[in-house]
């Protein structure tokens, strides 16, 4: 029922080369490696993008001619369509300027030749790989590196359709990343050294922006929310989620009238500061005084901030933005991505509670996510509505963003499996994790590589492809198996 705000898209530039000499050579090859061109190019729109064709890149002019048109339309991710055999001389000062990961794509249009009937034509039509080591030669030698090479045939082959699809994916975290605007407001939760980062170095390493916030620039939205605008949020609060008796824990019970006005108050508040700031995410943390309006209206954060996961803009507490952009890059891969750290294991099944309080994308749940009312929040101020579920069963990936000691950003990534079973009814989501053979020693792995103690969660495994983009920008990562 809860709809994106914008779309998943990006802007992926295509474009084809070859060997100019063999025009003349070989009539009709010219057209025919363009029809395949063609072809290639309705795979990558089938990935919800918008397709920049650069044509023909068959001489080292038109590859000088080419590079300006790509600085100048700003596309995500660039594919070279190796069609033929092409000199590096067309590709070296597209490799050497252009800002984007370039992919080169090798894709045979024959699974095989017909070796009885085979010519210079066909070949030449099928040498879609042979100047690949040439092109990724001449790269490492300007001192650049092409992002990834997909090698298939260009019909019928799902290799390559996931591969192609993979990369317009990543075009999509690129996109969005570019220019986002990821607020931070109020405080570190005290004490919490791992949640400290600079705005600037978020800004130099991600290209985003760190806009600063008060609590009281939300107060001044929340007092704008009117009756109506409040009621439309409940009736949406309730179709969306479920409100059940209390179980075992006595911090619990049912959702009480009050708990849910204040929270949808403040859900339709956030989302007008979300659309009044333009902001793609927001990490926040207050105290406030204990009767304090301020309190008040911060504790009530957890169901909006939820709404706005699903609508695609990362929100989450103790103002930890490292997480807040690592949930942003799942959204964007389709994944979800939620506030998550780990809690207590079960060694008798082998396997570990990941989960949090507060805010989640409830896009992945399994089935309804549930809504208590808290009597407080544990290790922190206030009380309120909290949400809980289940993430969705089968494969899920962990993604945190830490710093070394040199400051320098590191992705610290994982998979593993959410598995059906009860668990805890605290108001808080937990899934039951299980990694590996043995979950301890994947642990163990995992909290000697320096993370944070969030990360984000999301469903299907990813880690290739969050190495990827950790890749393209130029930050450390390793993938705890």
């Amino acid at each position: 029922m809860i709809q994106r705000m914008k779309p998943r898209t990006a802007k992926i530039g295509v474009f084809g080369v070859g060997h100019a000499v063999y025009w003349e050579q070989f009539p009709g090859l010219l057209e025919k490696l363009l029809e395949y061109h063609e072809d290639f190019k309705r795979i990558v729109e089938e990935n919800g993008v918008t397709v920049i064709d650069y044509g023909m890149v068959d001489s080292s002019e038109k590859s000088y001619g080419t590079l300006k048109k790509i600085k100048a339309d700003g596309a995500d991710v660039l594919f070279c369509n190796m069609l033929t055999y092409a000199t590096s001389s067309v590709f070296a000062p597209i490799i050497r300027d252009a800002d984007q990961p370039v992919v080169l794509t090798a894709l045979q249009p024959l699974h095989h030749m017909d070796y009885g009937r085979a010519n210079t034509r066909e070949q030449l039509e099928n040498d879609c790989i042979c100047s690949v080591p040439e092109f990724t030669g001449v790269a490492i030698r300007m001192g650049k590196k092409v992002a990834d090479v997909i090698i298939g045939t260009l019909y019928g082959d799902g290799k390559v359709k996931e591969a192609v699809a993979e990369w317009c994916d990543i075009a999509k975290v690129l996109h969005d990343l570019r220019g986002a605007r990821f607020g931070l407001m109020g405080h570190v939760l005290e004490a919490m050294y791992d949640m400290h980062a600079d705005p600037t170095a978020i800004s130099a390493a991600f290209g985003v922006h760190v806009p600063l916030y008060e609590v009281d620039d939300v107060i001044k939205v929340w007092q704008s929310v009117t009756d109506d605008e409040t009621e439309e949020k409940k009736h949406l609060i309730l179709d969306v989620f479920d409100t059940p008796d209390p179980v075992s824990d006595p911090l619990t019970e049912k959702l009480t009238e009050e708990d849910l006005n204040k929270a949808a108050k403040t859900a339709a508040a956030l989302e007008k500061f979300v659309a009044e700031n333009k902001l793609t995410g927001l990490a926040y943390y207050y105290n406030g005084l204990p009767g304090s309006l301020h309190r008040d209206v911060v504790s009530s954060f957890i169901v909006g901030n939820s709404i706005l996961n699903a609508e695609g803009v990362p929100m989450c507490g103790e103002y930890d933005i490292k997480t807040c952009i690592a949930m942003f890059i799942m959204d964007r891969l389709g994944m979800g991505g939620s506030f998550a750290e780990f809690h207590p294991f079960d060694f008798d099944e082998n396997f570990i509670f990941v989960g949090h309080d507060g805010p989640h994308h409830i896009a992945v749940a399994e089935g309804r996510p549930i809504l208590r009312s808290l009597k407080k929040y544990h290790g922190k101020p206030g009380s309120g509505a909290s949400v809980e579920f289940k993430l969705k069963e089968g494969p899920i990936t962990l993604l945190g963003i830490t710093q070394t000691c040199g400051g320098k950003f590191k992705f610290v990534i994982g998979e593993g499996e959410s598995k059906k079973g009860p668990i805890p009814p605290t108001g808080n989501t937990n899934t039951r994790g299980f990694f590996g053979d043995d979950c301890r020693d994947f642990v163990k792995r995992w909290v000697t590589e320096g993370p944070t103690h969030h990360y984000a969660l999301g469903i299907g495994h990813r880690a290739q492809t969050l190495k990827k983009i950790a890749d393209v920008l130029h930050i450390e990562s390793v993938i705890v198996r």
